[in-house]
């Protein structure tokens, strides 16, 4: 793989980590947008706090290089779970946020699954361990 399609796919991981690792701040400060959206979820208090340790963890091993493959599926699985709650429980438009959360969820989950694909020779149990 080139230097230049390395740098891309790094820089995606970063992208990726950063739009999960922001919005801690939000769940860990208890802020009333991210009650209100965990409430109409009917996951307040504990699923806010248990996703945001998710989200974090998530966000650390998408910048780890072994195991961008579990970082970039937990972020998979996160996205599909925001999405799916947009989609049935909370809107796509969260306090007038313009869909602003639900596009940011779709875009992560667009970018978590390029790098999962991309990484998806590092799966110790599928691909054959070399490096990206």
């Amino acid at each position: 793989m080139t230097t230049l399609k390395k740098r891309i796919l790094l820089f995606i991981r970063i992208v990726i980590a950063v739009i999960l690792i922001q919005t801690l701040r939000f769940k860990f400060s208890a802020h009333p947008d991210s009650v209100y959206i965990f409430t109409q979820a009917g996951l307040e208090p504990y699923g806010r706090i248990g996703i945001g340790v998710i989200e974090l963890f998530a966000g650390i091993l998408l910048l780890i290089p072994k195991t961008v493959w579990f970082g970039s599926s937990l972020t998979i699985g996160l996205m599909l779970g925001a999405i799916f709650m947009h989609l049935t429980k909370i809107g796509i438009e969260v306090n007038n946020d313009g869909g602003t959360l639900f596009i940011t969820a779709l875009i992560t989950l667009a970018l978590a699954s390029i790098t999962l694909y991309k990484y998806k020779n590092t799966i110790p149990f599928i691909g054959d361990s070399k490096q990206v």
